[in-house]
């Protein structure tokens, strides 16, 4: 029996021989959500529908939903934004946590969307981009704040004197 998939890519594979279709989920390339269907047949089915696959869909990790797949620059935002808005504040006013968190939030978003069926974490990214916007936002409030306070009271900081 003779079988196509789609796969993640959206391309379509195939005819490959069932030897070759576990090879694929051996090698992680397909599970058990990639759509497939038999040579001759029509309409397309999840690979778990199909029985003769489902001693080696059993033992294989899901390619699209593991944990495994949660993109670390995501992570790395979003770890960054919490210290933003918390740690960073006790000494240094968030920076450069916040600027972290943008960084490697905004790199984490674009991995997501260059391979959205590989990778997960987009709301980890998105959280990260809030944190840590926040946190530079409140940032600049302080330092504005703190430099119109200044200028009220006709100090000038050291920098400014000729």
């Amino acid at each position: 029996m003779l079988y196509r998939v789609i796969g993640v890519d959206g391309r379509e594979y195939g005819p490959a021989s069932a030897e070759v279709v576990r090879e694929w989920i051996l090698q992680r390339r397909v599970d058990g959500q990639t759509r497939a269907q038999r040579v001759g047949e029509a309409g397309w089915l999840p690979l778990s529908a199909f029985p003769e696959f489902s001693r080696d869909l059993a033992g294989a990790p899901l390619t699209s939903g593991g944990a495994g797949n949660m993109n670390s620059m995501a992570q790395a935002g979003f770890i960054f934004g919490i210290f933003s808005v918390t740690l960073g504040y006790c000494c240094c006013y968030g920076v450069p946590f916040n600027l972290l968190g943008l960084v490697f939030s905004l790199i984490g978003l674009s991995q997501i969307n260059a391979n959205p069926q590989q990778q997960q974490g987009r709301g980890l990214a998105i959280a990260g981009l809030v944190l840590s916007s926040l946190s530079l936002m409140f940032t600049a409030l302080i330092w504005l704040l703190h430099g119109t306070h200044l200028f009220l009271q006709g100090v000038q900081p050291r920098m400014w004197h000729i």
